[in-house]
């Protein structure tokens, strides 16, 4: 962190440590509170979708969100006042999801119903992996990162693949079906081919005819190989993210010779004991 840039003995450079640095003691304490808050706005905010209980204390509910509104929305001003660069910290990730997090209570006053949008502040939470120093947590985040990061391009192959696949069934049941067993448009047609295609099959729209309901079998079983795909590709690409061992760390299972990590207790391969 750059809290060089400005001067620590200054009012701005001890709300800096408290508010940005996890490390000192105050800054923790700050963010295990600031935790805290998140998590009992969300909670109000659930219970206030709750009809019965939302009649019965709408004005506590509105109270107690005008407080937690009011204290999130002078921290982020004091994020913005206390960062050695004010710009940076407004276009970083944990800046946008701040701002986002206190828009949906303003936004009430031109559509009553977006103040429900506040549980984003869930968002804030990811705060709790620098401030309790969960370093395994931090690592296979970066892992899963790296690993969709490297599957994109083949994940976006698959989903063009996929839109081409949709519009071609769509097409054949909107021919086979017609306009008079439900199927009234290609696009229809399409919505129908991605319902089934992922397989929730929500039952809105069913094939009338026997050729129909062959076809809609097909999609069926293709479907559970499409989902599989893109499980796939991930997976990989996280196998190749992990570190490998290095071969001063492998032991030659004595029954089959396959090379396996020294904490290892048994042959992955051939199920013989390396411990002998």
């Amino acid at each position: 962190m750059q809290v060089m840039a400005i001067d620590r003995n200054s009012l701005r450079g001890k709300l800096f440590i408290i508010i940005f640095g996890a490390n000192t003691r105050k800054g923790r304490l700050f963010d295990v509170f600031l935790l805290y808050f998140i998590l009992t706005s969300i909670l109000i905010v659930c219970l206030e979708s709750v009809p019965k209980i939302r009649n019965n204390y709408e004005p506590e509910f509105f109270y107690l969100e005008s407080f937690f509104t009011i204290v999130f929305t002078i921290e982020y001003f004091l994020r913005i006042y206390s960062h050695p660069k004010p710009l940076k910290y407004l276009l970083s990730f944990y800046g946008i999801i701040d701002l986002f997090s206190i828009l949906p209570f303003y936004l009430t006053y031109f559509m009553p119903s977006g103040h429900y949008l506040i549980t984003i502040r869930i968002l804030r939470l990811l705060r709790v992996f620098r401030i309790l120093k969960l370093s395994s947590f931090v690592h296979h985040a970066q892992v899963l990162k790296s690993a969709l990061a490297a599957s994109l391009q083949k994940i976006t192959v698959f989903m063009l693949f996929i839109v081409a696949l949709v519009l071609i069934i769509g097409t054949i049941m909107y021919v086979v079906e017609g306009e008079e067993n439900g199927f009234t448009s290609i696009p229809q047609s399409i919505y129908w081919a991605i319902v089934t295609i992922t397989t929730v099959g929500y039952g809105d729209l069913t094939p009338q005819t026997s050729l129909g309901q062959i076809i809609s079998s097909v999609v069926m079983i293709m479907g559970y190989a499409i989902i599989a795909v893109p499980t796939g590709i991930v997976t990989v690409e996280m196998s190749r993210s992990l570190p490998v061992p290095k071969t001063a760390d492998l032991i030659e299972c004595l029954s089959c010779g396959k090379r396996m990590p020294s904490n290892a207790n048994f042959c992955s391969n051939c199920g013989h004991s390396l411990k002998e």
